[in-house]
Formats: structure tokens, sequence, C-alpha cells
């Protein structure tokens, strides 16, 4: 059989920019190629502003999507270049989107990607919109990185987890014996950015360096996980419009110390994946960190430091670097699509049943 090549392209939660990575499945290391495109200053701003209800919404999301679309074709003439590819080698970049609503109770999700003006603009196949079949399986359309988790990390003897730390955090558990789990467990980088960036002028705490400066401010962290998410029991899935600044500002005094502030959500990030994982990832001894807090050295030491006796690190240690993880999962799940295999798991979800995910826009 020929080598097939894929494209997967992520930009998360975390509204830095686009992660794109090369791929082939056929090796131990599937990631040929990477490229991060960072989202000009004025496309963050608009994408962050539609997270929110405002006026317009619908024009200025489709030019949103549209915007996005073409730097996304801009990633992926990069990875193109740099490896001496043609589109005619590429079955299909796998394509997330930006994510601007999630509401599984009510039913819909929005993905902002005008997958059409991508196939034009790259002459590659597109698979994009995962997450709406899965509701309409009465899912929760997200996480669906835990199947390519399954595939990717499992062992058959050790109980794992993995935890993506992107401005959402994930956890997914994988029991050798059992079925795979995993859901949104609360803010990842979301708050931390945020602050730093009101604050500070930042655009994130580098190595968790200013949060390691302050204390962490306990009625604050207490309030906070008072939130009614916590308590819920997964299936269960959220967003950046759900853990936000404003939504955090409705607890924060005046006379606290930014500085403190900053320990602080770094504590809830860690006390979220911590909890989830004594709750619901029985038996684990390793932990492996993916996203963008996985290089947050304050953040990782955190999570350590709550969840004693079990070995954490990077996924770096099982072949894939932390900063590609979740782009190499769209790619893998375009490549289910293509193959007419369901990318969705039951389990994590809670759909009534595997489906075979996505839109399909040919080249």
């Amino acid at each position: 059989m020929p080598a097939e090549y894929y494209i997967g392209l992520m930009s998360g939660t975390s509204l830095d920019g686009i992660d794109a990575v090369l791929t082939r499945f056929d090796t131990s290391t599937p990631a040929i190629a990477t490229h991060f495109e960072p989202f000009p200053d004025p496309l963050r701003a608009e994408l962050r502003d539609l997270l929110h209800p405002g006026s317009d919404e619908i024009n200025r999301s489709a030019e949103a999507a549209n915007e996005l679309s073409r730097r996304y074709a801009e990633a992926v003439h990069v990875l193109l270049s740099r490896t001496s590819m043609a589109s005619r080698d590429v079955r299909a970049i796998g394509c997330h989107g930006q994510t601007v609503r999630h509401n599984p109770e009510r039913g819909f999700t929005i993905q902002l990607c005008n997958g059409a003006l991508l196939a034009e603009l790259t002459g590659i196949t597109v698979v994009c919109d995962f997450r709406s079949r899965d509701i309409a399986a009465h899912g929760q359309g997200a996480p669906l990185v835990p199947a390519f988790h399954a595939a990717a990390f499992a062992h058959p003897d050790r109980p794992r987890a993995v935890v993506n730390l992107g401005g959402i955090a994930n956890v997914t558990h994988l029991a050798p014996k059992g079925p795979v789990t995993g859901f949104d467990c609360g803010p990842g980088n979301a708050l931390l950015d945020e602050w730093i960036a009101e604050q500070r002028g930042l655009a994130y705490d580098s190595d968790g360096a200013w949060a390691a400066q302050g204390t962490v401010l306990p009625t604050l962290l207490e309030a906070l996980l008072a939130d009614p998410y916590f308590a819920k029991v997964p299936p269960k899935s959220t967003g950046r419009e759900a853990f936000n600044l404003k939504w955090a500002h409705a607890h924060l005094y005046a006379n606290y110390r930014p500085a403190d502030v900053q320990a602080t959500f770094a504590e809830l990030t860690a006390r979220c994946v911590a909890d989830a994982l004594h709750s619901f990832c029985p038996g684990v001894e390793q932990v492996f960190l993916c996203g963008g807090g996985a290089n947050n050295a304050d953040l990782v030491a955190r999570i350590a430091r709550l969840v004693p006796g079990t070995e954490v690190g990077s996924t770096a240690a099982l072949g894939i670097a932390p900063d590609w993880v979740e782009a190499l999962a769209f790619s893998w799940l375009a490549r289910e699509t293509l193959e007419s295999r369901p990318g969705n798991l039951p389990s994590v979800t809670g759909a009534t049943g595997l489906r075979i995910l996505g839109c399909v826009y040919p080249a």
C-alpha cells in the first residue's frame, strides 16, 4: 500500500493560533512536519468577541470563518513547502475549526471553518465539523481526542491518563481493561492567559513564572470551585464561553494582588485536573500531559503535587511532543472518516452509539 499523508489543523480555546501537522500513521513517529501559525491581533480579538452574544453575529462569524480558513490554508502551504510535497500527495486535511459556541444541552455546537474555501485554497480534501454528528446522537460532541489518545497512548497493562492542558483542560482515562472515558474537567490556560494579558499585557505566563511568585487565595479558590460545572458527573464538556475572565471577575476583590490571583487560577486548573483523576480515573499510575500547559513548569508542578505517587510527565515520552497531539488527533479523525470508521466514543461523549464524524469537502 502506498504511504498516506494527512494534515491536522487545530485552533483551540487558547486562541493563540493554528497548530498544523503533516502526518503519516504507518510510522512510530507520525508527525513529519509541524508549523504554528499565530493569529493576527485583529482576528484573535474578533474570535474572542464572538464567544459572547453581540451585534451582527451572522455576518461577523461568516467573515471570521473565511479569514480563519485563509490562515489554515497558509499553514498547509508552509507544511507542503517545508517537505517539498504537493497537494495531491495529501489524502485529507482534518480541521477542528474555532469553537465560538458549544451548547450540547440545546443540541448545537459551532466551530468556525469554511471547509469548502479551505479545499479550494489547498486543493486537498477537507474534513471538518467533527462535533455535530455526535451531538445529533445526544452526545456532548467533545472531547473527541480521547479516541486518538487510546489509539496512540494506551498500554496493555498500565493504567494511564492523558491530560490536555489547552484553554480548557480535559482528561482521558486509559484503563487496560474497560472502556475509555474522558471529559472536560474545567479551565486549563484560559484564565491564566486572560489575566496576564489584562494585568501585564503579555500573551501568556511563560513557565508559570508569575503564578509562582504569588500565593493562592483560599477564599477565591473555593468560590471558583463552587461553580456547578465541577460537581457534574461525566459525560460533560465545556468551553471558554463558560470559563473566562468575566466569570472570574464576579469573585475578585480590588485588594487582591494580581500575582496572587494568577497563582489561584493556576491552582484552580491543577485542582480540576487532580480532582478528575482522583474521582474518575481509579488506579492511574501514569499521567501524560499535552497542550500548551504542558510547557508551564509551575502548573505541571502543582498537578504533580496534588497526585502524589503518580508518575507525571509529557506525551513526549510516548513519542509525540505535547504541542502537536491535538492537531495529530484531527488528522487521525479525518482518516477515520474517510475510511468510514466511527470517530466518537460513546463512553466519553454519552452519544447513543458510534458515529462517523465530520463533513467532507472533496478536493
